[in-house]
């Protein structure tokens, strides 16, 4: 019915356990919980996507950016470099791959604007606003050390995929009605405020969106997610080898026959929709009202594992508590609410100085950026 099996996506290898959120640098060499730490990653994609929409950037460009973001900490840890640093040399180098160039003082003013909070039309272009200029240059040079960093995190391997370019491909095979189509587009969105692009194939990826938002526009009484994503139909009567397998009349269980999932793949489904949904539901419902559907979702059945995800509300106040992301009396975090200055742990070299763009040694002094608004 749709693609065949010598057609699938080899494995990727920046796919990861999810058993592997359990021991990420961030986890393993600081305090951080998993609970905090994906919550962080959710804020610094946020940023990211703010910082991708102001610099007019496409989807496709800010979807590789946020990969490259999941996996980079998965190398190294969040207390050690700020969400937005990287975020922000994400894009950067995404706008280089993804042939959608901008400068790298556009991209430094916008940050700029995004983290102080200040109106764009009052960073400066140029030097005639002294301490605005210094600030943004300042951030020009952290973008390039975080930048090295990165390239060495992701190994120079700019490859991604998207689960949208799947989806593109399940609207196409069959007449889908354009609400289905917009919650699968948002759905897919939000999936990388999450980590399921380094967990899952952009295949399960969007067959999980596909399948949730099938269910949301079915109305008050639809079909589980169980019965939409089993191996079989329900009605189903003596099993048949999966190559004459008839296909369901069942319009709620098309994306899983159009890819003619294994076993395998369908479980890895089955996680990925458990941590969307768990996603979803951490969400504070009064600045999100709008996930309010998706929070009463019931899961589907899948094996059992740790519990990814803590309230929002519950991880913001406990980091204000102890100090973590604590804002200034101008209402702006601190140059870095993890606790570190990014970057930190540049030289890459050792008994080197970080430089600068024009071969320039960078003082320590002038590693730290400007105070930070906390709006990611």
């Amino acid at each position: 019915m749709g693609p065949s099996d010598s057609h699938s996506p080899p494995p990727s290898q920046w796919l990861f356990p999810v058993s592997a959120l359990q021991f990420t640098p961030s986890v393993a060499t600081s305090a951080y919980t998993i609970g905090k730490e994906l919550y962080d990653r959710a804020r610094g994609v946020e940023f990211l996507f703010r910082l991708g929409s102001s610099l007019g950037l496409p989807s496709s460009a800010m979807f590789t950016a946020a990969t490259w973001f999941h996996r980079f900490f998965m190398r190294f840890s969040m207390e050690d470099y700020h969400r937005q640093d990287v975020a922000a040399s994400c894009v950067f180098l995404a706008t280089k791959t993804e042939e959608c160039g901008r400068k790298l003082r556009d991209v430094a003013r916008i940050c700029q604007s995004k983290i102080t909070g200040i109106d764009i039309a009052h960073i400066p272009t140029d030097s005639l606003y002294l301490h605005l200029s210094q600030e943004v240059e300042q951030l020009q040079t952290a973008i390039l050390l975080t930048e090295e960093v990165l390239l060495e995190a992701i190994c120079f391997d700019f490859g991604t995929s998207s689960p949208h370019a799947e989806l593109v491909d399940l609207f196409d095979a069959e007449q889908i009605g354009t609400r289905v189509q917009d919650y699968a587009w948002s759905i897919a969105h939000d999936s990388y405020r999450t980590p399921l692009c380094i967990l899952f194939s952009p295949r399960v990826i969007a067959t999980a969106c596909y399948v949730l938002a099938q269910h949301i526009a079915d109305g008050s009484h639809p079909a589980s997610l169980d019965a939409r994503i089993s191996a079989s139909p329900p009605s189903a009567s003596l099993p048949t080898p999966p190559s004459h397998k008839p296909a369901s009349p069942d319009a709620s269980r098309f994306a899983i026959e159009y890819f003619s999932f294994s076993e395998t793949e369908l479980v890895n489904v089955a996680e990925a929709l458990s941590i969307l949904l768990e996603f979803y539901k951490a969400q504070d419902m009064q600045t999100t009202p709008h996930v309010a559907r998706l929070m009463t979702v019931q899961p589907p059945k899948h094996p059992m594992r740790i519990k990814l995800y803590e309230p929002f509300s519950q991880v913001s106040q406990s980091t204000i508590s102890h100090g973590v992301g604590h804002q200034t009396a101008h209402g702006r975090t601190p140059n870095s609410s993890d606790g570190g200055s990014t970057p930190v742990k540049t030289p890459l070299r050792t008994g080197a100085h970080p430089v600068g763009e024009a071969g320039r040694t960078v003082p320590d002094t002038q590693k730290k950026t400007g105070g930070r608004l906390d709006l990611s």
